[in-house]
């Protein structure tokens, strides 16, 4: 039976809105005032007062046809040396993480020498190559070789420079791997295991696509990381990316400042675009972890709860054995009301 609302019954079903008062933060607002300051004052006085940023040179070689073709050498040398380098980094996470002692073994002496070792150190070594191995046999071992390769024919030093930058990132990349693997919970492997699958199937078909989550942010970074890391190869010595070439330019414009912003504007300019890539990507690897709906919305239909006496509402009620009269409780069993 319905009954008219109240004033009570109003109040409570539409609270009144909460007026909060955002608290002032003056020194955030100065901070943010100098740093803006600051910056204008920077920006002011390189493109007025410095003479040697030498903007018109800028302007000039920006597109030049010889520093495109270096961006092209240094975009070839991050792509291979990273397929490379995840393809190596998955297969000596997975090496760490086998029972086999042997070839855990193997996967900690590579990541010891080759996380130990300087990157620069790496690629001036596998610029020696040529010298210390001046040919390659191939045959049966203590007769005569079958067929000889000169070494420098052979391997080039562009070549040479994908094979050490990826070698150096495998290492990392088999860090940033077996932690993922880790991170994934290990009734993951127990369940994989009861249904009757092996190792090698537990990690390529359970493991490691539930580890994307956790690979991918670092990955991306480590992607960023060997673009920057292509202008040490110089010391193999490969001279066809761009920190090289801009190089070489100054050498001859002897105004090394405008070329050195032109590598950086490029740099910028590739690395923000990865940035995006990388974005994009950990969002959709990242899909149903950790998202709840804006607006939590009752499983059941609710109406407005009343005080008990508060309306001129009829209640059940029944007589007790001491002669007081008690209302019916609302429903009994578990939970709710005595029986």
């Amino acid at each position: 039976m319905s009954h008219p609302v109240s004033d009570a019954e109003e109040r409570h079903a539409e609270p009144e809105a909460i007026r909060a008062i955002r608290r002032k933060h003056p020194w955030r607002v100065i901070f943010a005032v100098l740093l803006v300051l600051i910056a204008g004052v920077f920006i002011y006085d390189a493109a007025f007062n410095r003479p040697v940023f030498a903007w018109p040179e800028v302007g000039k070689y920006l597109f030049d046809t010889r520093i495109i073709g270096a961006i092209g050498y240094t975009l070839q040398l991050t792509v291979y040396s990273m397929v490379i380098a995840i393809v190596l980094g998955v297969l000596l996470a997975v090496m760490r993480q086998s029972p086999n002692p042997v070839v855990k073994a193997v996967s900690w002496v590579y990541l010891w020498i080759f996380r130990g070792t300087p990157v620069y150190v790496q690629l001036t070594f596998w610029g020696l190559v040529p010298v210390i191995y001046k040919t390659v046999s191939l045959g049966i071992p203590f007769t005569e070789a079958v067929v000889t390769f000169t070494t420098k024919d052979l391997l080039s030093y562009y070549t040479l420079a994908i094979i050490g930058l990826a070698l150096n990132e495998a290492a990392y990349m088999a860090e940033i791997v077996r932690a993922g693997l880790l991170a994934v919970d290990k009734g993951q492997d127990e369940a994989a295991t009861a249904l009757g699958l092996g190792w090698w199937h537990t990690m390529t078909r359970v493991v490691l696509p539930q580890a994307m989550r956790v690979i991918i942010p670092p990955t991306g970074n480590e992607v960023i990381s060997m673009l920057k890391t292509t202008s040490l190869v110089a010391a193999v010595p490969f001279i066809g990316e761009l920190f090289t070439r801009q190089r070489d330019i100054a050498a001859v414009t002897y105004q090394p400042v405008p070329m050195l912003i032109v590598a950086s504007v490029w740099y910028l300019v590739i690395t923000s675009i990865l940035m995006v890539g990388q974005y994009y990507l950990e969002k959709h690897f990242a899909k149903g972890i950790g998202q709840r709906p804006d607006v939590q919305r009752p499983s059941v239909a609710t109406e407005t709860i009343t005080v008990v006496g508060e309306l001129d509402t009829e209640y059940p009620t029944y007589t007790e054995a001491d002669g007081r009269t008690s209302i019916v409780p609302p429903h009994s069993g578990t939970g709710g009301g005595g029986r």
